[in-house]
């Protein structure tokens, strides 16, 4: 079952969400009565400890906590790349746009976004699944986000807005995180956009590394420093590296602390390590030679 569970520590409680990392391990217990109330706290916390190690949501927990670990994310809309890594565990969501979706060949319609989200969250296991606002003007990018909310149905916990950071993405994010939708404030090209996701309480805020690195800017210094400012300002909002195009600069936004969503070719570099790749063989080449008698 992929439903919430919750552990009640005092007077507040701690919520976690069953997923694959967590199904038939602790998703499957329950609470038994006549436990202690200091028995169910550390066993409250300890679950939200062990949550944020898996970079899993905690809503009653402090903010400290509710941060979490780095999060990748797959930036990639074809089911066939989300099934090349499913079993992986690498990937905690998926993150697309409408260029993503038409290089996919999928139509930037509410329809195909919400069957879309449903298979990454349902069939896939993705704890979040971020897609795209579109229609320009504020009115319009709002109206968007709330059909693609109310499509998503059971699904809109795990869904994220993708707003992009012009005057009219501002004012409509603003109006969706009103109505308890979840933003992440995308095409950043400077750092003090990250001022700007901060003071709106966007979830996050995805810079474009290399794509500032193509305008002449040190993208990654960039980068770097909104995740700097947001840990300065005290601020939720986490930074989501997007425009990543080797694990040499993902390995370093990381280090700063930052979450980072990237394609497959990177994620390949990532698992791909040619020295390893041969040890492997030789190991295995070992393990079938006969024991001399």
């Amino acid at each position: 079952s992929r439903a919430s569970k919750r552990d009640v520590a005092g007077g507040g409680g701690i919520e976690l969400r069953s997923c694959g990392l967590w199904r038939g391990r602790l998703g499957g217990r329950r609470q038994r009565e006549g436990r202690s109330s200091g028995v169910r706290m550390r066993r409250a916390h300890l679950w939200a400890l062990i949550a944020v190690g898996r970079g899993l949501s905690v809503p009653g927990a402090t903010a400290a906590w509710r941060k979490g670990g780095s999060r990748l994310f797959l930036d990639d809309a074809k089911e066939t790349t989300w099934a090349e890594f499913q079993e992986t565990g690498l990937f905690f969501g998926v993150t697309t746009n409408p260029v993503i979706l038409q290089r996919a060949e999928i139509p930037c319609t509410v329809a195909a976004v919400s069957r879309l989200v449903a298979r990454a969250v349902e069939d896939y296991g993705a704890e979040e699944m971020m897609v795209q606002c579109w229609g320009g003007e504020a009115d319009q990018l709002e109206a968007r986000g709330v059909e693609i909310g109310e499509a998503s149905g059971v699904n809109v916990d795990r869904l994220i807005l993708k707003v992009p950071l012009t005057v009219d993405g501002v004012v409509a994010a603003r109006r969706l995180k009103a109505r308890g939708l979840r933003i992440c404030m995308t095409a950043c090209y400077a750092k003090h956009q990250a001022v700007v996701a901060a003071g709106l309480g966007a979830e996050y805020i995805a810079p474009y590394l290399g794509r500032m690195t193509d305008l002449g800017n040190d993208g990654k210094a960039e980068c770097i420093a909104m995740q700097a400012v947001l840990n300065g300002m005290r601020a939720e909002t986490r930074v989501l590296v997007a425009s990543l195009r080797n694990v040499g600069d993902l390995f370093d936004v990381l280090a700063a602390g930052t979450d980072a969503t990237f394609s497959a070719d990177v994620a390949r570099q990532l698992l791909h390590v040619g020295a390893t790749d041969a040890a492997a063989r030789d190991f295995e080449d070992a393990a079938s030679q006969p024991v001399p008698a």
